[in-house]
């Protein structure tokens, strides 16, 4: 009998059950990429909606034209400095399908209808009269004095020019992201800009060894306390930190120093607001939302989208097509993936069968947009990076299409940071087992693409905490400075070297680490609101920190940049499985190999063996390539860095003895 699982499923025997849900999916996928490629020629030509909807200089008519989808508005007008603001004046006329156009002659219009100049829409519907932005607007700016946005004109006069990006994504092969958000990247107390963080900290990422900058909040968000997730104008890039152009700076720069750059996209759900965005647009829910409770995110106040309108499949893919080609973009971190693929949201769900993966509860639609998003990027893009936010760990995220997959490139390892969280609240540090932390970093299938990460923005949102201020505390607004002795800060120091390297070298295929905590940055994340009295305080990064080596905070960073030499230099993260060589927990130590390396760690508070043995694979000479207690980190300089290290037999296997100290992790190699 012939064999008909799906790859997926053959590779897993816990997915058996599901086959025929498997098969399903990737038929809905196959029929929908086939009825999208015999009506608009491809998926690619499919997703040029950007191109006709919004507002465009036609060369070859020589005049502007406004296009809107709206099928069940009454009337549609534009608006603006152009018309002296008469909101009936330049009405649009359908011209079918639900679609709204006007034409505006260049030569009437080309003194009024001018860059920069101020647009809105009067849309009739069921909601009544409002104003509005246009759907596709590419630049939007806060009215003076107003809570309000209001779209502009963006005709420069002198088109960017992409001229000398000859990056190509491919040669990222191991992804170390340094996750990023420029409204917070100034250390002043206000908004970084695109040209600030070109200029000043795409060279400190560069110097730090990260190879890929994943940025946040880049679409244009009403509330800035939204950390961007919040979505209003899609197709335009957040006006607080510069313009359109100033962004494809950043990226042109950032490429021509060897960086990728993905976006954070968020295509899981958008604002709810009917002064900005798409909510209610032509006057009724469903234009690009589900109806009811469904079309709600009980948690995000925020609306949800209907995958299964191909109109909506148009918008979002085309969105994806916009941020590839008008801003050579390399890839997505996709927000929100588990909220997409159930209709529960992956909140209060225990995925402990096959079935809550593939069957029930499942947005069929939602699961085939992502597949058709993949098939899209990577058709624009050869080596772009997709990554999924899925804490539910659907199996086949990140497996191609064809086996059954979602077609993601990465997932995030979202168990990580929340172990290292649970277990520095939870337990005192001789409690922990490091037998189990050890696995918790291997819990994923090896041929999964993963990105680990000790921690993200999400760890340090207000009400939690970095890593290093959740070790180090209150101390570090006291003891800090070298001068000054803190066992506080000796543990939180040691700890979080610790902690980033046993996650980086076990925990996935690419590696992810937020803005400033490299180097520990402090306290935690909050943009100015009501509630804090409008304070940028907590929304900046204090680089003077890292900076200032009169305080200890560069010795984080110090040992960030050679941990990803490491990484980097014996492709751990493309390595093989470890193989444990060691577990003692009396020591609280373990040693694995790895990548032809040998990670020695010990945990203990206090003790630190002498002669200590640890089993090797083979006999020779070891010398140390990494060393946590070297001073330049802020260790205690307990190890010659000099010193190597002969294999002898010890119970018939070779076996170094080694001296390793408390709350240290030596790296050593066979020479």
């Amino acid at each position: 009998m012939k064999d008909t699982l799906m790859p997926i499923a053959k590779a897993d025997e816990w997915l058996k059950p599901v086959n025929d849900d498997i098969k399903d999916r990737y038929n809905r996928f196959k029929i929908r990429h086939e009825d999208i490629k015999h009506h608009a020629g491809s998926l690619t030509k499919f997703a040029d909606a950007y191109k006709y909807f919004g507002i465009h200089f036609d060369k070859k008519n020589n005049e502007f034209t406004y296009r809107e989808w709206a099928p069940e508005a009454y009337s549609i007008a534009i608006f603006g400095d152009f018309n002296d603001w008469s909101r009936v004046s330049h009405p649009l006329q359908q011209i079918g399908n639900g679609v709204w156009e006007i034409k505006l002659p260049y030569d009437q219009y080309k003194k009024s209808f001018v860059h920069n100049s101020k647009v809105k829409v009067m849309v009739h519907g069921a909601n009544g009269w409002l104003e509005r932005l246009p759907v596709y607007i590419s630049r939007v700016g806060k009215d003076p004095g107003s809570i309000n946005f209001t779209g502009l004109l963006w005709f420069p006069e002198r088109k960017f020019s992409w001229k000398g990006d000859t990056f190509d994504v491919k040669t990222i092969t191991t992804p170390l992201i340094y996750e990023a958000h420029v409204g917070m990247s100034a250390e002043e107390l206000r908004v970084g800009t695109y040209v600030e963080f070109a200029d000043n900290i795409l060279p400190r990422i560069k110097k730090a060894g990260y190879n890929t900058v994943q940025l946040m909040a880049i679409a244009e968000h009403p509330y800035y306390g939204s950390f961007g997730y919040h979505v209003a104008n899609y197709f335009a890039v957040s006006s607080r930190s510069g313009t359109p152009d100033e962004l494809k700076y950043l990226v042109k720069k950032a490429h021509s120093m060897g960086l990728a750059v993905i976006m954070d996209i968020v295509h899981s759900h958008t604002v709810k607001n009917t002064n900005e965005g798409i909510s209610e647009f032509d006057g009724t829910v469903t234009q690009y939302f589900h109806e009811g409770e469904r079309g709600t995110h009980p948690d995000w106040d925020s609306k949800l989208f209907n995958y299964g309108k191909t109109e909506i499949l148009q918008f979002l893919l085309s969105n994806i097509k916009f941020w590839i080609k008008e801003f050579h973009f390399d890839g997505f971190r996709f927000d929100g993936v588990s909220s997409m693929l159930y209709t529960h949201h992956g909140v209060g769900v225990t995925f402990d069968t096959p079935e809550k993966f593939y069957r029930y509860d499942v947005d069929f639609d939602a699961i085939t947009y992502l597949q058709l998003a993949n098939t899209l990027l990577h058709g624009l893009k050869k080596g772009a990076i997709s990554i999924a936010e899925d804490v539910s760990g659907m199996p086949g995220t990140s497996a191609p299409i064809s086996h059954g997959g979602l077609g993601f490139d990465y997932r995030l390892a979202m168990g990580i940071p929340d172990y290292w969280i649970k277990t520095l609240k939870e337990q005192t540090d001789a409690a922990w087992n490091i037998e189990s932390m050890y696995y918790e970093m291997l819990n994923r299938k090896w041929d999964v693409g993963t990105i680990a990460y000790a921690e993200s923005h999400d760890q340090a949102l207000v009400g939690d905490k970095t890593l290093a201020f959740r070790l180090i505390d209150k101390d570090m607004y006291f003891s800090m400075s070298k001068d000054k002795q803190s066992m506080a800060v000796d543990r939180g120091i040691a700890l979080h070297k610790l902690i980033r390297l046993f996650t980086i070298s076990l925990g996935g295929n690419g590696y992810l680490n937020f803005m400033g905590n490299e180097f520990g940055h402090p306290e935690w994340i909050d943009f100015p609101r009501e509630g804090n009295n409008f304070s940028y305080q907590h929304a900046r990064r204090q680089w003077s920190l890292c900076d200032n080596h009169k305080l200890k905070y560069h010795y984080l960073a110090d040992f960030d940049k050679q941990m990803l030499a490491l990484v980097k230099e014996f492709n751990v993260l493309q390595a093989e499985s470890p193989t444990m060589q060691k577990y003692d927990d009396w020591h609280k130590t373990i040693a694995f190999e790895r990548a032809g390396l040998l990670f020695i760690f010990n945990w203990h508070i206090n003790l630190s063996p002498t002669d200590y043995e640890i089993p090797v694979s083979k006999h020779g000479e070891y010398e140390l390539v990494l060393n946590s207690d070297s001073p330049e980190f802020g260790g205690f300089d307990r190890i010659n860095a000099d010193q190597n290290f002969f294999s002898m037999s010890i119970n018939n296997w070779p076996t170094i003895k080694i001296y390793v100290p408390n709350r240290t992790v030596l790296v050593l190699r066979a020479k």
